[in-house]
């Protein structure tokens, strides 16, 4: 907790003393959720009298507790105990005053981290990967929609005034919208967020941002849940709203995150890279894992019953476990082959997921093919290739596979 203490020295030096702290803790729905602690009772931190009942990590999209979990009042909510994520103390741009905010974990009272962290489930994968002396790295992106403040949560989304329908990347539109984005990119680099690029997605008012690919995979999951706080927090500073479900409209496009992927062993090679026409074995294994777990890892990928609503013939969103070349019909795409930038591209999730849980499943199914060796189907492109049965559009027979 000493580290902590400088963290927080640190940041009181750069940015003055915060009238209070803003608690984080992700839950299974990516919902964050906390308390605010004054900065007078930050020791509270050091002396594990910060808790929160630890079936806060796994309540319905609505709050409400599920009995099924076990969690809850049928043992009668213990708490854990909130500890900080270091490095993850910073300030909080669109409140009212100085505030910071700082993401945590819950710990039980033996002072182990909670087996209910999505966080906790996450570095395990990545930790397999290390016992193998490999080392992922990936890059996330991610689309939403800003749309008009609403009365009421259950109004109909409508999008901002003088948007096209179809508005793909037309950079007028990221003009009309540059005070907000703008404010975005500052917000985004004060938290240390890595924004790489923003473009005009095809929706109205639809909007991707991509990040810079990183070898820290929980620091890039960690940045998708804060740059969705951020966003939210952005668009009601500016009068608006933003949403990341995954199909706000019926007629328009949805919200996808998708990740990319590449693999590095010790010395800091890329192990899908390949020098000649053919595809590095390893990027091989990798598609063909991905694939092979993409039917039981959907209800991760899709939490929610909207999240079905993506997947129709036709639309932007890729609806069966099948790859292609630069193909972004496919549920993998392979945007390079050669060089060190080869990788993988997994687009099958929407920007409605637990970036922790989602980022956890597609980098196992990627250990799983790179274990197995596994090969994949035919690509789209091959003349010989068959269609691949796609993925339910049902929620409950997704959890069910599950």
């Amino acid at each position: 907790m000493t580290d902590f203490m400088t963290e927080y020295d640190l940041y009181c030096t750069q940015h003055g003393v915060p009238e209070r702290i803003d608690l984080m803790l992700c839950d299974i729905n990516a919902v964050l959720r906390g308390k605010w602690l004054p900065s007078s009772e930050v020791s509270k931190l050091l002396d594990n009298q910060v808790r929160i009942p630890l079936s806060t990590y796994a309540p319905n999209i609505f709050g409400f507790e599920i009995p099924e979990t076990g969690l809850g009042m049928i043992q009668g909510d213990p708490d854990g105990i909130l500890k900080p994520i270091l490095g993850t103390l910073k300030p909080v741009p669109w409140a009212k005053g100085n505030v910071a905010q700082l993401m945590v974990e819950m710990h039980e009272m033996n002072g182990e981290i909670s087996e209910l962290s999505p966080r906790l489930i996450l570095q395990r994968i990545v930790d397999k990967f290390k016992n193998k002396g490999l080392n992922p790295v990936v890059a996330c992106e991610l689309e939403f929609y800003i749309i008009n403040k609403r009365k009421n949560v259950s109004d109909p989304p409508t999008p901002p005034e003088r948007t096209p329908d179809a508005q793909n990347y037309d950079l007028e539109v990221l003009s009309r919208s540059e005070e907000m984005l703008r404010a975005i990119q500052k917000a985004s680099k004060v938290l240390g967020l890595p924004i790489d690029s923003i473009i005009a997605e095809f929706g109205p008012g639809q909007f991707e941002i991509n990040f810079h690919h990183t070898g820290d995979v929980l620091s890039a999951a960690d940045t998708a849940v804060i740059f969705r706080r951020l966003v939210r927090g952005v668009a009601d500073e500016h009068g608006m709203e933003a949403t990341f479900m995954a199909k706000p409209y019926a007629d328009h496009p949805g919200n996808g995150m998708h990740l990319h992927t590449s693999v590095l062993d010790n010395e800091g090679v890329n192990i899908f890279e390949c020098s000649n026409e053919e595809i590095a074995p390893a990027l091989r294994h990798a598609v063909a894992g991905a694939l092979h777990t993409m039917e039981d890892f959907q209800a991760i990928f899709a939490p929610h019953m909207n999240s079905y609503r993506r997947f129709f013939p036709g639309g932007f969103a890729p609806c069966a476990p099948d790859w292609g070349l630069d193909n972004r019909n496919a549920g993998i795409r392979l945007p390079v082959t050669k060089g060190p930038a080869s990788r993988l591209e997994h687009r099958i999730s929407g920007a409605d997921i637990n970036p922790y849980l989602a980022f956890a499943a597609i980098l196992a199914g990627i250990l799983h093919g790179i274990e197995t060796q596994e090969e994949p189907p035919l690509p789209l492109e091959d003349a010989n290739s068959s269609p691949a049965i796609p993925l339910t559009t049902n929620w409950n027979q997704s959890v069910d596979n599950f």
